[in-house]
């Protein structure tokens, strides 16, 4: 889910391209992105490990959990790994289709995103603040069957939605329409692990309105999202923390990363 379809203006999602090494953003992002290192400095390598405990997340659920269905939400720009990359290297035959409101991610989702012949990889304009639609969407409902499980990923999105009762609304209802034995995948900000200087020095950098919608939650907050699910090990935890390959050390702290990562089942 992007925040503005005014391709002059700050978007974060190509903003949150740059910060993982991605090419598809403008000067906009790139002045924001000076501004925000001034007060976080190591956001970069947060946002490399939020994303990388993504594609830790789709490996888990494809290998270990039998998902081969997967709705990314808020997809954001087509990145190397991409998330059918990395569930297609498993099995073939995974299905992903890849959610978003930006015209311009559309456009290069549609010209370079390519699935292996034995599965898809498809674009669908939707965001999570309609959750019927994404499921009446024509792609949705041409790749997926809903009568067997899929798992939806929610990553750095849900802190891009500042109404706490829009969120979890959307969250609420998300879960109602998913078939069961589904999975949710949710990756998001907190300042938890902040002191308490740096929070309100990002808090007065937010407050300003030129950097983009931003809300970090706490960790119970974040867990109201998969209440009453069942929590895939180990829980919900720091992203540097959720099944880490010991073959990639994290690039940030516990405290650096500033960000939860969940996996939880649907009965």
């Amino acid at each position: 889910m992007s925040e503005s379809r005014d391709v002059s203006a700050l978007n974060t999602s190509r903003r949150y391209n740059e910060w993982v090494g991605g090419k598809d953003h403008t000067s906009v992002e790139r002045e924001s992105t000076k501004t925000v290192l001034t007060v976080l400095p190591n956001m970069l390598a947060a946002a490399k490990e939020g994303r990388a405990v993504v594609m830790r997340a789709v490996g888990d659920l494809v290998a270990e959990c039998g998902i081969r269905q997967i709705l990314d939400v808020g997809a954001g720009q087509p990145m190397k790994p991409n998330v059918h990359e990395v569930a297609q290297r498993i099995d073939p035959s995974c299905r992903v289709v890849y959610v978003d409101n930006d015209p311009l991610v559309a456009v290069h989702h549609r010209g370079t995103v390519m699935s292996r012949p034995e599965g898809r990889a498809e674009f669908q304009d939707g965001d999570l603040l309609n959750v019927d639609e994404l499921f009446t969407g024509d792609q949705v409902k041409e790749v997926f069957d809903l009568g067997r499980p899929v798992a939806v990923l929610l990553a750095s999105v849900l802190h891009l939605i500042e109404d706490d009762d829009v969120a979890y609304a959307s969250v609420r209802r998300l879960r109602e329409l998913l078939p069961p034995g589904s999975y949710l995948v949710i990756v998001h900000g907190t300042f938890d692990t902040l002191p308490e200087e740096t929070r309100q020095a990002v808090r007065r950098l937010l407050a300003t309105g030129k950097h983009g919608s931003y809300k970090a939650r706490s960790r119970a907050e974040i867990e109201r999202f998969v209440e009453g699910l069942e929590l895939r090990e180990p829980g919900v935890v720091s992203s540097v923390e959720w099944r880490p390959d010991p073959a990639k050390p994290p690039q940030a702290s516990v405290a650096d990363a500033m960000c939860y990562a969940a996996v939880a089942k649907l009965p």
